[in-house]
């Protein structure tokens, strides 16, 4: 039983949405776990060396989208603004946009405390006289941003494909609580993958190294750190699959033998063969995109990809309502 102390404490909210996520995605058919439980401490870390790697084009291609538009996204954007950032990490790539877009404060949010509070204060040195403002919280339920910006027009910042992570009903879902939280007349930069050869994308998200396979199975350390779980880590190996219909790589958890085990005191089995499906990673083309952004509530102003136009940077504005189209 939580003290009465912990009862509304944001740790205590997670940890009781951990263990509620986890039991329900295990007794799910198939199974499957939420992609945000990877980032304890050590999922964030992990996740940062796999931004690392050769084959992970992503945030190389990405960076360097940036670097070349952003005195296009600035103009575009004006000075002023508060940056948000949903899903901060390590915030390697934003330096490139404040420096860019001169912004009058700088919200990170992640779900990681700890990693956020190194991250903050790292970048807050780097930009001396910047308000950096991080709120630990889960952004994919919502999040009360600081008083201090609240008569400041806002740039939402969501690099890194992170929306591929989400079904396409889930991500309109995401834009849209964005939407309501950054306000009308703000604006968002946001990072999209495109699809590409099979072959490129499953090298992407099975490395050589096993950098990926370690991230994927942190997750199960986490359960049995934190939940008590009896889970074999060595009964389990990371898989990685291309869905063509629903142009997604998917991330697996796959059961090498017969295991049984328990988590929170709750047993559960699986059989050789089976898996838990711990990440989703959606890939959109020029369209696609654009139509996702107008689901969420957010019309497309702009676009920048890289010479091989494996990954798109999109410029989205929260404009009013319209009766008509």
């Amino acid at each position: 039983m939580l003290k009465p102390e912990e009862q509304d404490c944001p740790a205590a909210v997670t940890d009781r949405a951990f263990r509620a996520d986890v039991l329900a995605g295990l007794a799910a058919r198939p199974r499957a776990i939420p992609a945000r439980w990877f980032y304890d401490r050590r999922g964030s870390e992990l996740f940062e060396a796999i931004t690392r790697l050769p084959e992970y084009y992503l945030t190389r291609t990405e960076t360097g989208i940036l670097r070349d538009a952003g005195t296009r996204i600035a103009a575009r954007v004006g000075e002023g603004r508060a940056v948000v950032e949903f899903g901060a990490g390590a915030a390697v790539k934003t330096p490139l946009l404040l420096r860019a877009v001169a912004p009058a404060a700088y919200v990170p949010i992640d779900i990681s405390a700890e990693f956020l509070s190194v991250s903050a204060a790292a970048l807050a040195a780097d930009f001396p006289g910047l308000p950096v403002l991080p709120v630990a919280a889960d952004f994919m339920t919502g999040v009360a941003l600081p008083a201090s910006i609240a008569g400041l027009p806002k740039l939402g910042f969501f690099p890194g494909s992170t929306i591929g992570n989400m079904t396409p009903g889930y991500a309109i879902d995401l834009l849209r609580m964005m939407r309501a939280s950054l306000g009308t007349g703000a604006m968002l930069v946001i990072g999209m993958d495109r699809v590409k050869p099979v072959d490129q994308l499953l090298a992407a998200y099975d490395d050589a190294d096993g950098t990926t396979a370690a991230f994927n199975l942190n997750l199960i350390a986490r359960i049995n750190r934190e939940l008590g779980g009896t889970v074999p880590l060595d009964a389990l190996r990371h898989v990685a699959r291309w869905n063509e219909p629903l142009a997604r790589i998917e991330m697996h958890l796959e059961a090498m033998r017969d295991i049984a085990f328990t988590v929170a005191g709750q047993p559960f089995a699986m059989a050789a063969g089976e898996t838990i499906h711990t990440e989703n990673s959606h890939k959109y083309d020029a369209r696609s995109a654009r139509l996702l952004l107008t689901a969420g509530g957010w019309t497309p102003l702009d676009e920048w990809t890289d010479p091989d136009d494996r990954f798109a940077v999109l410029l989205a504005e929260a404009q009013p309502a319209r009766s008509a189209p």
